[in-house]
């Protein structure tokens, strides 16, 4: 999902979708689609992506493996920075009409990008051609992508927040069974486990990002144990406030209280937390799962679950990368079949993809043996059915204003200097300023 973290660290620091942004991609002819030349018999086909880090080399050797299947194709794939830049590059291209066949979205961030002016809708006839058909995908997942009865996203993973685990620190704090985390249940029940973890090494049981001038996780964990409870924080348009006083109250009080008991590392920005992780007495890590190939590469006893059902649902928050067709004064014709060639090619090959962490979308592979046999990353494939992404809005989704400034917020509730009330009464503050802000991007309505 991300690139090298200075990297993805510098996109958002320079805020999402605001088009100041684009005064570092050039001028609006540089937000074309990098012209190449087709060989003799050759489609041409652009792909813009935003994988630069591990799940980029897993991308680049898929490339490679579709353009020595498919030599009738010339595939031009394009790596651009992730997060702001990236979204501003790709909005103005589809404004202008001058964008590629093909490119990644994260599908929280559809709704800000106007689908029928900046995205133009797939075939889903030539899809079903192709193998490719809705039931193939989670309906939630999938319903996500259609607009006014056209769909505007083919998914191809979900990425969520899950839980890493020492086995050798769980084990030896009593947590294990049969090589296995033991069920946890309930909020205590995760307490009394971090507990037992900090007994056996005198260490906090937990750690996760809590700071950082671009502190995103703070967010993602009250967006996973807030969905637990059935909670809303937007209207299902996405248009007004929907949270729960109440339920964001006990949430909040909760993850501060893991801190103030000393439960959890209460100070550690992005690298800090998976660096003490890394370390190896450390029980649990509350992450997305990209960093999987970061602890292999370390060599630590670890493993990887679905995040506990704290609060009830066993939800867990979550985006997906999804394909989109950028809109084109005249798409179609060969480089558009080519488009959903790839489409239909990367969903039916993701289990390359899957060993970086990410779970895809689509079905078949979940069942596939080779998948089966990856792990630990088939041991959380069941929360492609809970996954809990953002209600649509434009300042939603990953690398969004909403995951920046609210995560900053209760920030403050983790390294104790903000309570919970007023945490919560700042973060309904600033999203009526998002809700109030219209969309930056060119020619979308607010």
């Amino acid at each position: 999902m991300h690139p090298p973290l200075l990297t993805r660290r510098r996109a958002l620091a320079g805020g999402v979708g605001a088009l100041a942004g684009a005064a570092a991609l050039g001028p609006l002819s540089g937000c074309a689609a990098p012209s190449a030349g087709a060989g003799p018999g050759q489609t041409r086909l652009r792909f813009w992506h935003l994988f630069g880090g591990g799940d980029g080399v897993n991308m680049q050797a898929m490339l490679d493996d579709f353009r020595a299947e498919h030599t009738d194709v010339a595939l031009e794939a394009v790596t651009l920075q992730w997060g702001a830049p990236y979204y501003t590059k790709l909005g103005m291209a589809g404004a202008g009409g001058r964008a590629p066949e093909l490119a990644v979205l994260h599908l929280a961030r559809l709704a800000g990008f106007a689908p029928g002016r900046l995205l133009d809708p797939f075939d889903l006839d030539l899809l079903a051609d192709l193998g490719v058909r809705e039931q193939d995908f989670p309906p939630d997942i999938w319903r996500r992508g259609r607009v006014a009865g056209k769909q505007y996203t083919v998914p191809l993973d979900t990425h969520p927040m899950v839980l890493y685990y020492q086995t050798e620190v769980c084990e030896k704090a009593g947590l294990m069974t049969g090589g296995r985390l033991k069920p946890i249940e309930g909020a205590e029940g995760f307490a009394d486990a971090l507990r037992a973890a900090k007994k056996a090494t005198g260490l906090p049981g937990l750690v996760t990002e809590t700071l950082g001038p671009d502190c995103i996780t703070p967010w993602r964990l009250f967006a996973t144990f807030y969905s637990q409870t059935g909670g809303k924080v937007l209207s299902d348009d996405g248009k007004r406030m929907a949270l729960d006083d109440a339920k964001a109250l006990r949430v909040l009080t909760y993850m501060a209280s893991l801190a103030e008991e000393g439960l959890m590392v209460r100070r550690a920005d992005y690298g800090a937390s998976v660096g003490i992780f890394n370390g190896g007495k450390t029980a649990f890590h509350l992450n997305g799962e990209w960093e999987i190939s970061t602890f292999r590469t370390a060599g630590i006893p670890f493993s990887m679950t679905r995040v506990p059902a704290l609060f009830g649902r066993p939800s867990a928050q979550a985006d997906c990368h999804a394909f989109v067709l950028p809109h084109q004064a005249a798409r179609g014709g060969a480089p558009n079949e080519a488009a959903h060639t790839l489409v239909a090619w990367m969903l039916r090959n993701s289990v390359a993809w899957a060993e970086g962490g990410h779970v895809p979308a689509y079905r078949p592979v979940l069942r596939d043996p080779a998948y089966l046999e990856l792990k630990p990353q088939s041991e959380y494939r069941g929360v492609i059915d809970d996954v809990a992404l953002d209600e649509p809005a434009w300042f939603a989704g990953s690398a969004s204003r909403m995951w920046i400034e609210l995560g900053a917020v209760f920030s403050g509730v983790l390294t104790g200097s903000r309570s919970p009330r007023g945490a919560l009464t700042e973060a309904k503050s600033r999203l009526r300023n998002l809700l109030d802000t219209r969309n930056p991007l060119p020619g979308v309505a607010s």
